[in-house]
């Protein structure tokens, strides 16, 4: 699995920067929940959120996939989480006051307390 999550990595990695405009902000980070689940979260300035996402999130749709038809081409399950960097410090915070904190995506809700094997890339 770890050789699939560097190449979605890669790939998430390569077409943000293609977008976005605030770079030096940007934050991909990636959690292998289970071994055939991997979790990925973006977190950029707000402009660019906007911007990575489209009009209508046609964007964003795309990317995740593309993101999800690499994974399942070995049988793992990828989600995206596209955030500002403003929403990110609030579930930080909250999480931090031991709050119970909303996903607001897709992905069905987890224990925050997987969050600590998030990673920097």
């Amino acid at each position: 699995m770890h050789e699939t999550t560097e190449q979605i990595r890669n790939f998430l990695q390569f077409i943000t920067l293609q977008f976005i405009s605030h770079p030096d902000e940007a934050q991909l980070m990636v959690s292998e929940v289970t071994e055939d689940h991997i979790r990925f979260r973006l977190v950029l300035n707000r402009a660019d959120v906007a911007i990575l996402i489209g009009r209508n999130g046609f964007t964003a749709s795309a990317i995740r996939n593309v993101l999800k038809a690499a994974a399942i081409r070995d049988g793992i399950n990828a989600t995206l989480q596209i955030v500002s960097v403003e929403e990110e410090k609030q579930r930080l915070t909250a999480i931090e006051a031991g709050e119970a904190v909303e996903q607001g995506y897709e992905e069905k809700a987890h224990d925050e307390t997987d969050d600590e094997h998030l990673e920097e890339i």
